[in-house]
């Protein structure tokens, strides 16, 4: 079995051998980092396990190259950004026509139509807006629910994660909310006005939205930045029922989740939302969101801004909308998220969730496998968690590192905030066999010590 000290022998090896074989990464690494914070022009990309920042030079179908040749699959997909592959051809050439006419107007455009159209034949709700991420979105929809009902409160599930939104950095901590400590420059309490409770806990929801003064509940359908967790049956259909019975609003965060179909989750699984959020992957990479609104909530939203003194709402920003995003949005959705697409992906999904269980059995290990559509992720026990509390004590970072860099040295590359793996149309069975085969390795390699040579 392995160890600390295996982890950490096997890891400071695989750093060698990245060093080794990055020199153009390294160099262009140290040269950012006169200029930009962490060497990088988002301090995220430093999260990543590798000694220094990886160097794209090119991200094409499921496939990344770096500066220094060396070529990867790609299951990460930018975190989602990219679910359905780098540089799919239809949008590639819609924005290169858009680009030739025009990126930004703060007026709409000819595909403003179309889109809105589509976006509620696909997820069922009437009126939309738009955002540059569901970052935005989120935080856009909050102000017009608490517009539109007059409440102040939101409430999270523990470990939640909605972007850059800063009411929901609130945390279960024995049991008591306290705002996240990883949260910087926050001046502001924020458990005055966000309640959390832990995902499946019917009784907790129901006594936190008995007040009558939770203007809505903000979840993933599934969460997914906590690792997986999964509902438990019934437990969205007695919780919408909840959150009706005293008047608060559900908002569904389908950024990730929407790896479950052309729909979503809640179009595949019968879920009813007052509000919807599309983030990251909606418009083939180009920075793009969506939100929308049920009839009843559109109006009310409506009313609250004209019952409003003159002046800005403080929702939006000049380049939400843009005719860039709306034209890659109209591809992606008319082109490349179609039913075939998600068929293939999701298939995928289903063979690398078996393979990756079959390899981790061979091993004697006591992980387990989540798979939600077009989405899989392993985690570090036997036992699938029920909430974020449960969830968080199967980080191993150490471990987690150690896999996530071996796997990067074989060629292969995971989401580096948690053990994520997501097909996309363009990813094939030869990629999906290259991660099973890295996967093997890398585990035998752990399983004695982590001694050996790599591939």
């Amino acid at each position: 079995m392995y160890t600390k000290d295996s982890i950490d022998a096997m890891t400071q090896r695989e750093r060698d051998h990245f060093i080794t074989a990055h020199p153009k990464s390294q160099a262009l690494a140290t040269q950012a980092a006169q200029h930009w914070l962490y060497g990088v022009p988002l301090h995220w990309m430093s999260d990543w396990s590798t000694p220094f920042a990886l160097q794209v030079s090119r991200a094409q179908g499921s496939h990344l190259t770096d500066v220094d040749g060396l070529n990867y699959v790609d299951f990460c997909l930018g975190d989602t950004g990219a679910m359905f592959g780098h540089a799919p051809a239809p949008v590639a050439q819609a924005v290169q026509r858009q680009v030739a006419q025009g990126c930004t107007t703060m007026l709409a455009s000819d595909d403003v139509a179309w889109v809105g159209a589509e976006l509620a034949r696909r997820f069922g709700l009437p009126m939309w807006q738009t955002a540059l991420s569901a970052s935005d979105a989120n935080r856009f929809l909050l102000r017009w629910v608490r517009a539109a009902t007059g409440r102040k409160k939101l409430l999270v599930f523990n470990g939640c994660y909605h972007g850059t939104v800063d009411d929901v950095f609130v945390d279960l901590v024995n049991g008591q909310p306290r705002q996240r400590d990883s949260l910087l420059g926050q001046v502001h309490d924020l458990t005055e006005h966000t309640v959390v409770v832990e995902f499946n806990d019917l009784p907790a929801l129901e006594a936190a939205l008995k007040a009558g003064d939770v203007a809505c509940v903000l979840a993933e359908p599934v969460m997914t930045n906590i690792g997986m967790v999964l509902p438990e049956d019934g437990f969205w259909s007695q919780a919408q029922a909840l959150i009706r019975q005293h008047g608060s609003l559900l908002i569904l965060d389908e950024t990730h989740t929407f790896s479950s179909g052309p729909g979503g989750y809640a179009r595949a699984h019968g879920l009813q939302s007052d509000a919807l959020v599309l983030g990251k992957p909606i418009a083939g990479g180009v920075p793009c969101a969506v939100y929308g609104f049920s009839a009843k909530l559109a109006q009310q939203a409506m009313q609250a801004k004209r019952a409003a003194p003159p002046g800005h709402s403080g929702i939006g920003t000049t380049l939400t909308g843009n005719m860039l995003a709306m034209a890659a949005m109209r591809a992606t959705l008319a082109e490349v998220a179609t039913d075939a697409a998600f068929a293939h992906m999701i298939a995928l999904a289903g063979q690398l969730a078996d393979g990756l269980r079959a390899c981790i059995e061979r091993h004697h290990l006591a992980w387990s496998v989540t798979q939600v559509g077009a989405r899989c992720e392993f985690q570090f026990g036997s036992v699938l968690p029920v909430n974020g509390t449960q969830a968080e004590a199967l980080f191993d970072p150490a471990l987690e590192s150690l896999i996530h860099l071996a796997l990067l040295n074989r060629g292969v590359i995971i989401t580096p905030f948690h053990n994520m793996l997501l097909c996309s149309p363009a990813t094939t069975q030869a990629d999906v066999q290259r991660l099973l085969t890295a996967f093997d390795e890398v585990l035998a390699l752990l399983l004695k010590d982590g001694v050996g040579d790599l591939a």
